[in-house]
């Protein structure tokens, strides 16, 4: 099977499995918003970002030096995963141990410290899900990866159902929380064992050689975490709890919509990082170029459908939201310039330009928290999501111009006209169908928006066909 097919058809699988995921994701968020109201699913949204801010710290870069490592030629990969395993281990209880004590000195209420203490668990089980991700990426077996997601998600919605049914308050979702995603680590860490048997290993040149690599990953995360999630700390921070809810709400379906590039980037960074290695010049251009335009086409409509459908979106996940809808309108151009970026943050990765990258990440965090600072006291909500898609928009030209001065390889820019034309088809055809059903304006634009792309040979009969064909 070729590489092309091989990528589709993770691609595909991913975009079912994210489908089911994604509506859970939304079933559960309608509930809770309905259940906990503003003021409570604002302090929800505290936990889960103040979690964040250490999640993001936990990473340290392993993730990305495992799926290159494991990547490499004539490479141990079960020594690799396993001490790679074990520093993320060691990483995870230090920084998620800290989360639960720094934030005794926070002004929260007692619910909001009790919460990031009961879900520092949930936390455990998503850093050590994600570095594991990286075996099936590289083997490009992700059905795998999102089996045990939805299994997850499955106990997440059944257990939050219980709860509020029960009224058993806000530490008990915390709880359902932590109950899925410890099961979606469990369940993968046993297929995983397809692959490798990982082991607690503390082969400490291993060690020596991931730290040397990882560490400007790890520095560049750091700075990440200041525009990624200092928004909604200074937000809770500045305003009440029911105007975290209200952006928390908004930036649920972001979170929702930006998980699909980063599992596309991850999928190709192994064949980015191999063609790169082998000085493949043409086989690192084909895949970058096809890679980009393949994005463009998915942020694209994403990006112009969201602005007909924002309102009925949040009013299906959380009515009553004030605001909430115009806030999403404005995220979703962070989700569209997150595509491109996710796919160039990899690829700084594959050529080895991290310790470059770090530096413009510093800059971006310097920037961004400074533009926090002034405009959230003042415009609240609005101002976060104004700044989140200028430190977005700031971090994707900055590893785009790495990419393409150190490659000298400038993405075509062949198919994007013809994404731009079909887009403003379906536009067209969604103004005039205003006031339609929710779920038959997703269709229709899907459908209207495919199908001008193929008039155009956006994408052709052949196209298709590869992606379609499973066998040679």
């Amino acid at each position: 099977m070729s590489y092309t097919r091989k990528i589709a058809h993770n691609t595909i699988i991913q975009i079912i499995g994210k489908a089911i995921s994604t509506i859970i994701g939304v079933v559960v968020i309608g509930m809770l918003t309905r259940y906990l109201g503003q003021a409570g699913f604002g302090q929800y949204t505290t936990i889960m970002a103040f979690l964040q801010l250490f999640g993001v710290l936990v990473d340290m870069g392993l993730y990305i030096i495992l799926v290159k490592k494991i990547s490499e030629p004539n490479v141990d990969s079960e020594q690799i995963v396993s001490n790679i395993f074990t520093l993320r281990l060691i990483s995870a209880i230090l920084f998620l141990g800290l989360a639960p004590i720094i934030v005794l000195f926070f002004p929260y209420p007692a619910v909001v410290k009790l919460g990031v203490l009961v879900t520092a668990l949930s936390f455990l089980g998503i850093t050590l899900t994600q570095v594991l991700t990286g075996i099936f990426q590289k083997n490009l077996r992700m059905d795998k990866v999102v089996l045990a997601e939805v299994f997850g998600r499955i106990v997440l919605i059944v257990t939050t159902y219980f709860v509020i049914k029960a009224d058993l308050g806000l530490i008990w979702v915390m709880v359902s929380v932590v109950a899925g995603s410890l099961l979606n680590f469990f369940i993968l860490f046993a297929f995983s064992r397809q692959f490798v048997r990982i082991k607690l290993s503390f082969d400490f040149f291993v060690w020596r050689q991931v730290v040397k690599e990882s560490w400007p990953i790890a520095l560049s995360i750091a700075f990440n975490l200041i525009y990624l999630r200092a928004d909604i700390i200074i937000l809770s921070l500045y305003h009440k709890a029911e105007d975290v809810g209200i952006y928390g709400a908004s930036y649920k379906v972001l979170d929702v919509l930006v998980t699909f590039p980063a599992v596309f980037a991850g999928l190709v960074l192994p064949l980015l990082t191999a063609a790169w290695v082998a000085q493949n010049r043409e086989k690192f251009q084909r895949v970058l170029r096809k890679s980009f335009d393949f994005m463009f086409m998915a942020a694209a409509p994403l990006v112009v459908g969201t602005f007909f459908i924002s309102k009925p979106v949040m009013d299906l996940i959380a009515p009553e939201f004030r605001d909430s809808a115009a806030v999403l309108n404005i995220l979703i151009i962070a989700a569209g310039i997150i595509f491109i970026g996710n796919l160039f943050g990899n690829t700084v990765v594959a050529i080895n330009k991290q310790k470059t990258m770090m530096w413009l990440y510093l800059a971006v965090a310097i920037i961004s928290l400074a533009g926090y600072l002034i405009f959230i006291p003042k415009y609240s909500y609005f101002g976060a999501a104004w700044m989140t898609i200028a430190s977005e928009f700031m971090v994707t030209i900055s590893a785009g111009l790495i990419v393409c001065l150190t490659a000298k390889i400038w993405p075509s820019f062949r198919l994007l006209g013809k994404a731009l034309i079909s887009v403003g088809v379906m536009a067209l055809v969604l103004h005039f169908m205003a006031g339609y059903n929710l779920f038959l304006l997703i269709i229709t634009a899907g459908v209207v928006y495919f199908a001008a792309l193929y008039l155009l040979k956006g994408i052709t009969k052949e196209m298709i066909g590869e992606i379609l064909r499973i066998k040679e």
